[in-house]
């Protein structure tokens, strides 16, 4: 099925993907406009003035304003899904649904970006990361906050609970992995998945090495955690995801499928080159892709930990802590 012939599917079941520029590498986020009853809105774009245009230019494409909006949902907490919530709540009085850990994070959002920034931080050094670069990072993150804003969630969701629409039935999925927050959204009736940047067709969506939200200590293990959320994915008879980035899926088991062979290779790549030699995480990741750009460090970092998450998992490496940075060796 073409990609044309995806976006019509979409159409014909009363959805239009409105696709937002963002100031990030990944290009343009697709928010999709439902049309039903209430009016709903998934997902919203960042926090700019070049975004809200482009959303108000948009949505009066298919007839509508802002101010026509009563229900807006959010999928994950990365601020080019969010940015955007609270101006538009405020404007159309549209109520906000996210799933629990979600509406907490975005209540407080300046707060949680900075511990996310400081437990981003103390990962990076723990990892072999040095310092210099970790500052770095650090004023980049906080350099980005603006493009996103604390919100109110007027609907908090939990996970296999539905939103009733008028003409459509949308089964809450908490999938998380790429983020703690990630929620898909399902309509069984048309076999449509809401997939958001849980699955991507043209790039494989990164599990980040995000703090935990719901008070523990432990690192998360984000990758092993992004995988088994895909096996659950990959059980739906879904015929089409409609995607947080780039064109939608007509085959999700066989994209899933790709994915996990990627993630194997990759983790028996860095088996081999641990067994060359003990590494930590960051040195591991300038032996795949040379030396890592400031702005990459932590994708990479956590692109590494989640295949040594693997790894280890599997009983084929140990983390071995020596002072206050990690290293990786062979059993």
């Amino acid at each position: 099925m073409s990609a044309g012939l995806d976006h019509g599917s979409a159409q014909a079941a009363g959805i239009h993907v409105l696709q937002i520029p963002t100031p990030f590498a990944v290009g343009r986020v697709n928010c999709y406009l439902i049309e039903d009853d209430p009016l709903t809105l998934v997902d919203t774009g960042p926090n700019s003035g070049k975004a809200l245009d482009d959303l108000q230019r948009q949505l009066a494409a298919h007839g509508h304003a802002i101010e026509d909006l009563e229900l807006i949902i959010l999928t994950h907490q990365h601020i080019d899904h969010t940015g955007l919530a609270s101006i538009l709540a405020e404007r159309s009085g549209a109520d906000v649904a996210a799933i629990e850990l979600l509406a907490g994070f975005l209540q407080s959002y300046a707060r949680d970006a900075e511990l996310d920034d400081v437990h981003a931080a103390g990962l990076m050094l723990r990892h072999g990361i040095g310092e210099d670069m970790v500052t770095a990072l650090r004023s980049v993150s906080q350099s980005f906050r603006a493009w996103g804003a604390s919100c109110e969630v007027t609907r908090p969701l939990v996970d296999g609970g539905r939103l009733e629409l008028r003409d459509r039935r949308l089964t809450v999925q908490h999938r998380p992995g790429h983020s703690p927050t990630d929620t898909c959204f399902w309509d069984e009736e048309r076999s449509i998945l809401l997939s958001a940047d849980h699955l991507i067709g043209h790039i494989s969506s990164n599990p980040l090495l995000s703090r935990p939200l719901d008070g523990s200590s432990d690192r998360p293990k984000a990758l092993l955690t992004y995988l088994a959320s895909l096996r659950m994915t990959r059980e739906l008879p879904a015929k089409l995801l409609l995607p947080g980035h780039g064109e939608p899926v007509s085959d999700h088991v066989e994209l899933i499928d790709k994915r996990f062979e990627m993630h194997r290779r990759r983790a028996d790549k860095l088996h081999r080159l641990i067994a060359e030699e003990p590494r930590t995480a960051h040195a591991l990741a300038q032996a795949l892709w040379g030396n890592v750009a400031v702005t990459q460090a932590f994708l990479t970092l956590s692109e590494v930990l989640g295949h040594t998450d693997m790894l280890v998992a599997e009983g084929r490496v140990v983390e071995i802590v020596e002072g206050e940075v990690a290293h990786f060796e062979t059993v």
